[in-house]
């Protein structure tokens, strides 16, 4: 700071407090009195109030897990090498629009493995890039019809000329071993669990009206659907216990951890009450670290999956990720292989995430999601309110 500003700001300090003193200059303490006010006034808005609401984005309930992970259950070692085999099926190649055999192979992959579980195979196709591609979609049913719909889903495709094993073959592995691990919800769910994945995620149609994860959105707002949320399970494979290892945008580097050995829920700022409720019950269930948060979608990297696609129809959503290209030295590159995955800590979070629809699964949900943007869900209303509100009931043909 400038010593002239200081001495000065320093001289109307001292005349204030010489002021205050004297109790017959009150028109000089009403002048300096208002004077600091001001002062108190501009330090508010440029420091206090940008430092609360960064804090309210990105506070979360629960604690991260801390220590020694403990050992894998046998299941979830069985679980770490299906996680394994369906990567390698599906991402030993670059599968999209420019790769169209192997994206075929991938989907009849996906269709194959999800019909051996007994499931009913879902198709959406449309046209992109002068052929057709499609979203799969499998079903758990709810015991009653007029259950509220949560949707958890995945893209298939991979980048250019990646293989794409962690971006995202983890996530693709992850729904179908979910479809594995939940199929006796079958009927029996007190929610609909709609197990979808997505075509054309990547590059150069990401976030374009042909993003599969778009298609399928915009079909279920337009049925009306009740639905609760939607899980975005991208790029899940890689972590690091060396410090330094994890990269934020900026200013987030200031507030997390450098290590790169978490699971991260993100969203945006208008699902903050959605991912604060799935971090909470992900922390509660599973010995994970695990970070949360949740920023405009201005800030780098916070809309970079298909839950971006759910929250421009009005569908509370959220991503889990390694934080792909914060953390992954790979990402959209051919160096992108399955060698590179570590598939003891995604069967873990794989494993997390299954207790935690479980468990929404077996209790009784009240609808959707409030979102912060809407009328009269102010940060008070928002904790009087129910967990969820009432949207519009109908079918998803």
């Amino acid at each position: 700071m400038d010593p002239g500003v200081c001495n000065e700001w320093n001289a109307d300090i001292h005349r204030c407090i010489s002021a205050v003193t004297n109790a017959g200059e009150g028109q000089a303490i009403s002048e300096w009195t208002l004077k600091i006010a001001i002062l108190l006034g501009v330090v508010t808005a440029l420091i206090v109030l940008p430092a609360s609401a960064l804090l309210w984005m990105i506070s979360v309930p629960g604690r991260s897990y801390a220590g020694p992970l403990p050992p894998l259950t046998s299941e979830q070692a069985q679980m770490a090498s299906r996680l394994q085999g369906t990567v390698r099926a599906v991402a030993s190649v670059p599968h999209n629009t420019a790769h169209p055999d192997s994206l075929e192979r991938a989907a009849v992959h996906i269709e194959g493995t999800l019909q051996a579980l007994g499931y009913q195979i879902h198709r959406q196709p449309f046209q992109a890039d002068g052929q057709q591609v499609r979203n799969i979609e499998v079903v758990i049913e709810p015991a009653t019809a007029g259950a509220a719909t949560l949707v958890v889903g995945a893209h298939y495709d991979s980048c250019c000329d990646a293989p794409g094993a962690n971006d995202n073959g983890t996530g693709t592995a992850a729904v179908l071993e979910l479809a594995r691990l939940l199929a006796d919800l079958r009927g029996r769910a007190a929610i609909r669990i709609r197990l979808v994945l997505f075509v054309n995620e990547e590059p150069p149609i990401f976030q374009t009206d042909l993003m599969g994860s778009l298609v399928y959105a915009n079909r279920l707002q337009r049925s009306g659907e009740n639905v609760l949320g939607m899980l975005s399970l991208e790029t899940l494979g890689f972590y690091s216990e060396a410090e330094g290892s994890q990269h934020y945008p900026p200013p987030l580097g200031m507030l997390y951890p450098g290590k790169g050995n978490v699971v991260a829920f993100v969203g945006s700022t208008s699902s903050r009450r959605f991912v604060r409720r799935t971090i909470k019950s992900f922390r509660a269930l599973t010995p994970f670290p695990s970070e949360g948060g949740t920023a405009p979608g201005f800030i780098q990297g916070i809309d970079w999956s298909d839950h971006w696609s759910f929250e421009r129809v009005g569908i509370p959503a959220l991503m889990v990720t390694d934080t792909g290209p914060f953390r992954y030295p790979h990402y959209h590159s051919p160096a992108d292989t399955a060698d590179a995955i570590d598939y003891d800590r995604l069967a873990r979070i794989v494993w997390g995430l299954s207790q935690v629809i479980r468990s929404w699964a077996l209790a009784e949900p009240t609808g959707p999601a409030p979102r912060a943007n809407e009328p009269g869900n102010d940060p008070v209303s928002l904790r009087a309110a129910p967990l969820y509100s009432r949207r519009k009931q109908g079918g998803f043909g």
